[in-house]
């Protein structure tokens, strides 16, 4: 995938300039053209990558970025989530409490609701069309705001959204910046983190009862959700043989009496 290439760059990149955003310099025709590129310290980026590799699952969190470098990502934070090898799904409460714990630590929301991180649990980086559906909802109504996904080879797909103005997106390099201070993993804390917050459930669990249940005497009156079979062909080869796998291993969907052996 060509364009994942491009957007990788070395793992000691230069030290990038501040880049606060509304500074309107940068934007303007004849300034001089500033890179745009997402930095991680290197623990956040182990963290992520940590959590990533904790299952077949996807798991998703906030960035929290330096107050003066908006894109810098010091540390990823996860909240209470239900997951899928497919899918993330934030609790709206735990999102609540996350943004008046940041706010009582000092931060602004451009420090901690801005950038938003995934993973995919294939090869494939590219976001889904429930992942660009959430990213619009949730984070279309903001002055600026960045979708970021790694896979599982380490390919990652950025993009930074502005919403202001005649508004605009833009693909960006995604890096680890060792040029900057950087704690060291601390494996036992990040446990205690995803065991809290992180619930896996079955793929089909995810639709809603009305959705899975039908009477098989009524056949007619059985609909797929409007979009799952579309989300199952945006999916990934493996992500889609992990579905197959899942369904062969739930004999209990099935009518028994109805198999034909041939």
């Amino acid at each position: 995938m060509k364009k994942n290439k491009e957007q990788r760059t070395t793992k000691n990149p230069q030290p990038a300039k501040k880049q606060p955003l509304w500074e309107d310099d940068w934007l303007m025709e004849d300034s001089e053209p500033t890179e745009i590129t997402l930095r991680f310290s290197p623990t956040a980026w182990a963290k992520l990558l940590y959590f990533r590799d904790k299952s077949d699952n996807e798991v998703g969190g906030f960035g929290i970025t330096d107050p003066d470098d908006l894109l810098f990502v010091e540390d990823f934070v996860i909240v209470k989530q239900e997951v899928t090898s497919i899918s993330v799904k934030f609790d709206d409460e735990a999102v609540g409490e996350f943004f008046d714990a940041q706010v009582d630590l000092g931060r602004k929301p451009e420090q901690f609701a801005r950038i938003w991180l995934h993973s995919h649990p294939g090869d494939s980086p590219e976001p889904s069309e429930t992942d660009e559906k959430t990213f619009a909802r949730v984070f279309g109504s903001c002055q600026w705001a960045a979708m970021v996904i790694v896979a599982q080879d380490d390919s990652r797909y950025a993009r930074l959204s502005f919403n202001v103005g005649p508004g605009g997106q833009l693909l960006i390099p995604a890096a680890v910046d060792y040029s900057r201070a950087f704690g060291s993993s601390d494996h036992n804390s990040w446990d205690a983190e995803y065991a809290a917050n992180v619930r896996a459930v079955k793929w089909l669990d995810e639709l809603a009862p009305n959705e899975t249940r039908f009477r098989p005497d009524e056949p007619q009156d059985f609909a797929l959700p409007h979009d799952l079979l579309d989300r199952f062909e945006h999916l990934e080869p493996a992500q889609r043989q992990l579905i197959l796998d899942e369904l062969a291993d739930r004999p209990e969907l099935w009518d028994e009496e109805e198999v034909i052996l041939l």
